[in-house]
């Protein structure tokens, strides 16, 4: 590990000035001191701001929910608001890392961690995201667990986390706080595809800080859930994965929405999947046929061939187990 400085923030303020002058922020730190370990990251500063007043779970004035920053993933899936109106993000979380990461991993911090791809954790192997314009070792070696839907020739990692999936289906915005002042960020515009420029991983810029995920007020009554596709059951990121949400009145699909994971090289919204659900009747026959539209734009490598199929399985079994296999 490199020689850094630390600084602990004891307001917003302090934590924008240091974030400004090039520092970067820590709260629970299972990302981020990781990389410095490995010398993945160097970061002349460390900036820890988990001190800060952004630990709050509430309801918002439209009737959606705003998840603070700073509140731990295993205080975020047990939150009775949480669990209750949304149990695809805490589904989600549940099945995520360990109970100690857990214990310690924030929400604003879950979101802005980096991937975990083999390549690029070894900083002997080529990585446009690491060294832009070195090469991507994975698009020839061993890419089983690689994405295949969002890649560009200068990158195929997926994006690891499980509750970004929740939070691509649910339609979320990200909260910031910046030099010049709050703005809100569609989650969708949120995470950055790699296209030429995979360094640049969020749309957040310097100097900023999340303060909040904010999931909509989504019509009512609402099923979600969450199923994660892995080689273990213990501790494993996902082969692929799908958050359903639907919202079902008279009998007919009003809204859908839903998202896949481990298959993406961002959380991977199905908008054709759910255009075909909206208007139809639950039935064992529509979840098949929506499921078949999962994986079109699909690209697969030569160790992940089996990723469009397995997607198509995992969503069409969650839509059983939201919807129902009438």
């Amino acid at each position: 590990m490199h020689p850094f400085s630390y600084t602990r923030a004891s307001d917003t303020r302090e934590a924008l000035d240091a974030g400004r002058r090039g520092g970067r922020y820590i709260a629970g730190g299972t990302t981020l001191v990781d990389l410095m370990r490995e010398t993945v990251e160097r970061p002349g500063t460390v900036v820890d701001i988990s001190g800060l007043p952004l630990r709050e779970v509430r309801a918002t004035e439209r009737g959606g929910l705003r998840i603070g920053a700073l509140v731990t993933m295993a205080e975020a899936a047990a939150h009775p608001k949480v669990r209750a109106l949304y149990p695809v993000v805490s589904e989600s979380l549940e099945l995520s890392a360990s109970a100690q990461l857990r214990n310690m991993a924030t929400i604003g911090g879950n979101i802005m961690q980096r991937t975990r791809c083999t390549y690029f954790r070894d900083v002997t192997a080529d990585c446009n995201k690491r060294e832009p314009g070195s090469g991507c070792a994975a698009l020839k070696g061993h890419n089983r667990s690689h994405a295949i839907l969002g890649t560009s020739d200068a990158c195929v990692a997926t994006h690891p986390s499980d509750v970004a999936v929740a939070f691509a289906a649910l339609e979320a915005s990200v909260h910031v706080l910046g030099p010049e002042g709050e703005r809100r960020v569609r989650f969708a515009d949120f995470l950055l595809r790699p296209g030429g420029t995979p360094h640049r991983e969020q749309s957040i810029r310097p100097g900023e800080l999340i303060t909040a995920v904010e999931i909509p007020a989504l019509p009512r009554p609402l099923k979600s859930g969450y199923l994660k596709v892995r080689d273990r059951q213990s501790y494993e990121f996902a082969l692929t994965s799908a958050a359903v949400a639907l919202h079902v009145r008279g009998g007919v699909i009003r809204e859908a929405k839903v998202a896949a994971g481990g298959v993406g090289t961002v959380p991977w919204k199905l908008p054709a999947v759910e255009r075909h659900l909206v208007g139809e009747r639950p039935s064992a026959a529509l979840w098949a046929a929506a499921a078949e539209k999962a994986a079109e734009g699909a690209r697969p490598l030569r160790h992940n061939r089996f990723k469009p199929e397995l997607l198509k399985r995992t969503v069409e079994r969650q839509l059983r187990v939201v919807g129902g296999a009438k």
